[in-house]
């Protein structure tokens, strides 16, 4: 099933819905609640409290605008509580632990919170009778990467060489058992929940603080004056802004809630073609944008954790199937992206508003594109 622009006018919205996003607290999931709640959306958070400082969270003041729930992911007690008490009707799961070096660290901690967290959601949601509708958001490093030229498609096999990696794929393989096993029409429940998994990754926008990201590291070294320490200069990236992936999840929810099994799979989110460039060549592109800085390449002789050379996706799904597809050439990109950090550094900024105006302008290209979602996803003012 195609969804076309006049369809999308007859579907029901975000308005008045309760939604609850899991992992609220993070960069994605700042930006997530910032446009649910910006689409009249009732906007329930579970997260651990903000792990950078700054944050976006805390900057924008969400915990005042929104219903913000300090907690594990890995508590089902107290998570099947907040399911009984607010009622979703609508999830996104997002709580995860995100860096893949901190994988290798502690591993154990990985696991516990993007595996198991994942089955003490989809626990919650059996439980529940609100839920109608899930969205997992996993990575695009679920798939067995090969270092292949050509993008992965939903149809390639999961995998994962580090803890991280693994622990996605494990989350795409729990979400489709409960899917086959308990919410579709061939399960042994009568509990019929649409349920879908979203694929991207190497996502930048403003308000990313974590460490270990090439963006919030040269960020970081050009406020402070120093130049910018890359490991892994030459290994290639589909760059995306927050944004593009952030249009599909919201899309996909809004599908899922209004027609079910038809799109309950996996869907792939990944930029617009001519994103991917090295590491070495975004720095040079932030560099120029903000107008100073330098880098210089880190070589050690102390092993590091493997990191792949080159991964992408292939979106042809989601662009045949959901008429969603990436608008942003990578030099608007990182323009957005680095705009964003220079308001914030510059002066008094309302951070709340700035993240506003940046979708906003986003919703603006897709309306001139006349892209199917965007006139379910534009903003109240």
């Amino acid at each position: 099933m195609t969804i076309n622009i006049n369809k999308s006018l007859e579907m029901q919205r975000y308005q008045g819905k309760k939604v609850l996003v899991t992992g609220h607290t993070g960069f994605k999931g700042s930006w997530l609640s910032i446009w649910l709640k910006s689409l009249g959306a009732d906007v329930i958070g579970y997260s651990l409290k903000p792990n950078t400082k700054p944050s976006i969270f805390n900057n924008a003041g969400l915990a005042d605008i929104m219903t913000s729930i300090i907690g594990d992911i890995r508590h089902n007690d107290h998570l099947d509580e907040v399911f009984k008490d607010y009622k979703p009707e609508i999830v996104f799961h997002l709580a995860a632990q995100p860096i893949v070096r901190d994988s290798y660290d502690d591993p154990k901690y990985t696991y516990e919170t993007n595996v198991l967290g994942v089955v003490n959601v989809l626990e919650a949601v059996r439980k529940s009778e609100s839920v109608k509708t899930v969205v997992n958001v996993t990575s695009d490093k679920c798939y067995e990467n090969k270092e292949l030229i050509r993008g992965y498609t939903e149809d390639d096999r999961l995998g994962g060489s580090d803890p991280y990696s693994s622990s996605k794929a494990c989350s795409e393989l729990v979400t489709s058992a409960y899917r086959e096993s308990f919410f579709s029409s061939k399960s042994v429940s009568q509990r019929k929940v649409a349920v879908a998994t979203a694929r991207a990754g190497n996502v930048v926008g403003g308000g990313d603080w974590a460490k270990d990201r090439i963006v919030p590291d040269s960020i970081k070294a050009i406020v402070e004056g120093v130049p910018i320490r890359i490991r892994n200069p030459q290994a290639i990236r589909p760059w995306q802004h927050v944004l593009e992936p952030l249009s599909g999840y919201l899309w996909l929810g809004l599908l899922l809630n209004n027609y079910g099994a038809e799109y309950s799979s996996a869907w792939n989110f990944c930029p617009k073609k001519g994103q991917a460039i090295t590491v070495k060549e975004l720095v040079n592109v932030i560099i120029q944008i903000w107008g100073k800085g330098s880098f210089e390449e880190v070589k050690t002789n102390i092993p590091q954790p493997k990191e792949t050379h080159y991964l992408s996706l292939d979106c042809s799904k989601a662009f045949n199937q959901l008429h969603w597809e990436g608008l942003l050439e990578i030099k608007d990109t990182v323009l957005k992206t680095v705009n964003w950090y220079k308001d914030y550094y510059s002066h008094d900024t309302d951070v709340l508003k700035l993240c506003k105006d940046q979708i906003n302008d986003y919703i603006s290209i897709a309306r001139q594109k006349q892209i199917a979602w965007a006139s379910s996803l534009v903003i109240n003012s």
